[in-house]
């Protein structure tokens, strides 16, 4: 068994950017991203702190825009506006789930799209849709074609099992892979013979939230499995897979914690940074 582990993959990510962010840095300029954050949410802490971590590692910033958890819409709203026509902010994050009383509606309309890091908007997953290389795609879903670039597994023809449909993940991820040519079956809640879908695939992506759901039936031993859950099992960090009873099976697998969301930040810097290169050409034009 292969343990497909993120920590290299983002090495050789940020080795990649670093020349970018030198040749950025000559003309004054430090990829930035702004976090915009409304309340204390304890998981949004959390990815705050290792956002600003893998940022500072690699010479770029982030600024963090705390609103208070009654603000209104619009100050919200108005908090987007600014960092769109900040000249020194090139990609903006806005943490989700907002609280009850806000809508995502109108910022998904708000937010500029050549700093929409994350395909926050509707307009973002338009261009996924169609193949519009221009648009950030989420974050996750592309943590998870970096791993898989990264090992060099190819897709092109395989049957590849997305288990989970969300818009966060199993839904752009599914449109990702079909672009790289593979066989894509996405199964659900009210999938029939999930287990059988499942246990046929060639990778199985599970993506589902639900711990330890994906247990030895659901696997073969010439798999490959790719797990983007994240969950607690009463104290402890796990997946939607089994890792303890699948990883003796399967042909390569992904460990949680240490696989794809180890990834997840790195490729927001990757996004940031393309957009400040971006930006940057557009005024030398």
């Amino acid at each position: 068994m292969q343990e497909l582990r993120g920590m290299p993959v983002v090495h050789a990510m940020c080795e990649k950017m670093k020349e970018d962010i030198e040749k950025l840095a000559i003309h004054g300029i430090v990829p930035t991203l702004a976090i915009v954050r409304v309340g204390e949410r304890a998981d949004d802490l959390s990815y705050e702190r290792g956002t600003i971590k893998r940022f500072t590692a690699a010479h770029a910033q982030v600024n963090v825009v705390n609103l208070p958890a009654d603000c209104t819409q619009s100050m919200l709203e108005e908090a987007v506006m600014d960092l769109n026509s900040d000249s020194n902010i090139h990609g903006i994050l806005i943490f989700r789930p907002l609280p009850k009383h806000l809508s995502e509606d109108s910022l998904k309309k708000l937010i500029a799209p050549e700093k929409d890091v994350d395909c926050f908007s509707n307009a973002g997953y338009a261009s996924l849709f169609i193949g519009d290389k221009s648009a950030y795609p989420p974050c996750t879903p592309q943590a998870v074609i970096e791993l898989l670039d990264f090992y060099n597994i190819d897709v092109c023809g395989k049957k590849v099992t997305v288990l989970g449909r969300s818009l966060v993940v199993g839904k752009p991820l599914s449109i990702m892979l079909l672009a790289k040519n593979a066989t894509v079956t996405v199964c659900h809640s009210k999938t029939q013979n999930l287990m059988g879908e499942c246990k046929s695939a060639d990778i199985l992506i599970a993506s589902v939230g639900s711990a330890k759901m994906i247990t030895a039936e659901y696997v073969h031993e010439n798999q490959i499995v790719i797990d983007v859950g994240i969950n607690m099992d009463g104290d402890k960090l796990c997946g939607d897979v089994d890792y303890e009873n699948v990883s003796p099976i399967v042909k390569a697998i992904t460990p949680v914690p240490g696989g794809i969301g180890t990834i997840t930040t790195t490729v927001l810097l990757k996004h940031t940074v393309a957009s400040a290169i971006m930006m940057q050409n557009r005024k030398i034009l």
